[in-house]
């Protein structure tokens, strides 16, 4: 059969038509707000809740269905859990986490006086763990100790991003632009290529978002289960063909401070689904 080049023309200009209305409707169900920190770089503060697709929506949304919420339970057992030498629970010092923790999760990462370097949340549980109830601190990525976070960060649900930059945190959050900004590994690319001069394209079958945290600890369909922010660091890392750093290293906990920052006043979706 003969096809006329007017018909191929045809064709593909419907093609361009279609895409442009689908990234038309994507872009529609985007809700954005203004960004509430002077300097930062981004014109408008999309979450990742937006860019991720109906199916992991509609599973954030139900908190039955939900899969990060199995880690709730457990984090909510931790929680009133009595151990170590000093038989304690993280409840016997601050009660209920709704009441105590409301927006306990929505400052971190922040600066530690002790240690005069900064400290994430899972850093500030386990720091509390071998201190206030002399038991051992959970390893990093373990299901218990992203239960935990995940039951402390559910606490501000809902709660906007608020982190501070006090004068002894700003080194490290210089530090944190200037990685996000590096270019990296064989593919010779930095954090912001991706995700701030390309958010809302197209990387294979998912949308680039700007890289926003206030969703982790999130529960990755990929994974099949959850995972930290330092875990993404490190996939996209290797994605970079780079080399990953270690889980509480200063470069990730200044790179988690300077994104926590870039989304400041979003709102925690912990835990959040994504693909």
């Amino acid at each position: 059969m003969k096809i006329s080049f007017g018909f191929c023309l045809r064709i593909m200009f419907c093609s361009v038509f279609l895409l442009a209305s689908l990234g038309q409707a994507a872009n529609a169900q985007r809700k954005s707000i203004a960004p509430i920190d002077k300097g930062n770089p981004l014109p408008e503060l999309v979450s990742g809740y937006y860019f991720a697709n109906p199916d992991s929506r509609n599973l954030q949304d139900d908190d039955f269905e939900n899969p990060g919420f199995l880690w709730m339970d457990v984090g909510e057992a931790l929680w009133n859990k009595k151990e170590g030498d000093a038989g304690k629970a993280c409840a016997s010092c601050h009660q209920k986490a709704k009441d105590t923790m409301e927006s306990a999760a929505t400052s971190y990462p922040k600066y530690y006086p002790k240690t005069k370097k900064l400290i994430n949340l899972e850093q500030r549980i386990n720091i509390c763990r071998k201190d206030n109830m002399k038991a051992k601190p959970f390893k990093w990525e373990t299901n218990n100790l992203l239960a935990l976070t995940i039951y402390v960060r559910n606490s501000s649900r809902g709660k906007p991003v608020n982190v501070s930059i006090p004068e002894e945190a700003k080194g490290f959050f210089n530090k944190g632009k200037d990685f996000f900004y590096l270019r990296q590994g064989q593919l010779n690319i930095s954090c912001a290529h991706c995700h701030e001069g390309h958010y809302g394209n197209k990387i294979r079958a998912d949308l680039l978002s700007q890289g926003h945290i206030n969703g982790f600890p999130t529960y990755r369909l990929g994974w099949q289960r959850v995972g930290s922010a330092q875990r993404r660091f490190k996939a996209c890392n290797r994605l970079l063909r780079a080399q990953p750093y270690a889980y509480g290293s200063d470069t990730y906990n200044n790179l988690e401070l300077y994104l926590s920052w870039r989304g400041n006043g979003l709102p925690v979706e912990t835990p959040s689904v994504r693909r």
